[in-house]
């Protein structure tokens, strides 16, 4: 999962819905996805992209990621 197209689409696709609409997935707070780590990610490409999302966050890597978005 941790490919280089999908870290790219973690810094360029923007959560379509919920509290953090618009948002770019990197972007969201660590507690969100938690809560849907609890409750259930949504399915497909969206869930996959959370849950790689939530991984680099638990692991402090989100910050090498967030610089992307300049690009």
């Amino acid at each position: 999962m941790l490919e280089k197209e999908n870290v790219l689409k973690l810094v360029r696709i923007k959560m379509p819905f919920g509290k953090y609409a618009g948002r770019v997935l990197i972007d969201l707070p660590e507690e969100y996805l938690l809560w849907f780590d609890k409750k259930g990610f949504p399915e497909g490409e969206l869930g996959e992209l959370l849950k790689l999302c939530l991984a680099l966050k638990i692991e402090g890597l989100d910050t090498v990621v967030k610089p992307l978005k300049r690009m």
